[in-house]
Formats: C-alpha cells, structure tokens, sequence
C-alpha cells in the first residue's frame, strides 16, 4: 500500500499543477537550508569570533568559508540534519495545495472541501515543530549511547513524527481532527512504516529536496486508501 501511494506520487510529477508546486517547494527548501546555514554560521563566529585555528586545519574564518566553493560540501552535510524540521515546516504552506492537485487527478468523485485553514495548519505546525525539535534533542543521548544505531533511531524517531504530522494533515482535509486521530490510531503501524521510509531518503543530500512534497502527495494517497479500507 505504502509503495503504491509513492508511486502514484512519483508518477504525477509531469503534472504542470503539480510540477509548480513541486518547483516552488524545492525552492524554498533550499532557502530554509541556506537561511539555517548562514544563521549557524553567524552563530559560530559569534561564539568564538572572527576565526579560530583547529588542528590540522588550520585557521578557519568563518565569512570566508561561507562563501567559498567548500561550503556547498558543508551546505550538504547541514542539510542531513536539518531537513526533517524543514519537510516538518513544509506541511503548513503546501498540504493542502499538493493534496487537492492529488484528489483532483486520482479521486475527481470528492467534494470540494475548505481545508484547515491557513492559520489553523500553521499553528498545528508550529507546535508539532517544537516538539520534533525537542524530541530531536532529547534523541541526542541515545544517539551517543547506541552511536552504531544511531541513524536506525534517527530514521525510526523520525519517521513516527513525521508520519503522524502529515497523516493527520491530509486526513483533516476530509474528516476534521478528531477522526484523524481515530484513523491514525487504528493505522498506527502502516502511518509509521511510510513516515519511516519518508524520514530515510531525507537524509540523502539533493534527494532530500523533493522528498517534503512527495511525501504531502504520498500521505494524501495513504489517507483514501486506509479510509477506504476502514
């Protein structure tokens, strides 16, 4: 079910609606990484001034770094960390775009629905970004407690919260909050085996910045199919 609701995805990206939703996340995906970016840069030097020398480095100033060619090597790696808050922020702004383009294509029976609200999505988000944040944290001492599994309990942490966020999401649109709860409950296993397998590609540089949208359009799928079979 999981993979057919990808692929269904996956096969909707030539869609011209789709593909500018598509577009415009990607870019602003990588304005979130780099506005991170900068601001972790800004910090560091802040923290310990204009430059420092590390051993067998050498001297490192931090300005120079930023814009140099070797920052892109470095912008990489950051996005690895960094782009589960960010396909976490995602949902708010596209959700409901990316699902209704989905609905539209494959289930064109459904009545139009007025969706959570811009204000209503964001807040849920906001919090539910919190708590992926504080979780994340929290995660820290496992990762240095089990180091060898440590990207096993990042991917399994990480696929729950992200599986709960944009389940509940999509289903929302159609059902309201409580039922989603309800459905998400009763499907506990399936929402976290696809937040699982949408966590994992997020860890992979470039490939990473298709993955929030995809992911909208593959829980959208999910969502009809669980209900159905409920």
């Amino acid at each position: 079910m999981i993979f057919t609701a990808f692929a269904k995805a996956l096969s909707q990206v030539l869609d011209p609606r789709f593909r500018s939703v598509l577009l415009r996340g990607i870019g602003l995906t990588l304005a979130l990484l780099i506005g991170a970016y900068v601001g972790i840069v800004a910090l560091i030097q802040w923290l310990v001034g204009p430059s420092v020398t590390l051993p067998w480095v050498g001297e490192v100033t931090w300005i120079n770094d930023l814009l140099s060619f070797g920052s892109l090597f470095v912008m990489m790696f950051v996005s690895m960390v960094l782009m589960v808050p960010v396909a976490s922020a995602m949902t708010s702004l596209f959700l409901d775009e990316v699902a209704q383009a989905v609905e539209d294509r494959h289930y064109p029976h459904l009545p139009a629905v007025p969706g959570l609200g811009l204000w209503d999505s964001l807040k849920d988000t906001v919090n539910f970004l919190g708590v992926m944040i504080g979780a994340n944290i929290l995660a820290i001492v496992l990762y240095l407690m089990f180091a060898p599994f440590a990207l096993f309990i990042f991917w399994a942490l990480n696929g729950f919260l992200l599986g709960r966020e944009y389940f509940t999401l999509a289903a929302a649109r159609r059902v309201g909050l409580v039922e989603a709860k309800r459905l998400r409950r009763r499907h506990f296993t399936t929402i976290w085996a696809a937040g699982v397998l949408m966590a994992m590609p997020l860890s992979l540089p470039l490939v990473n910045l298709v993955i929030p949208i995809l992911g909208a359009a593959t829980f959208t799928h999910l969502y009809h199919m669980l209900a159905k079979r409920s």
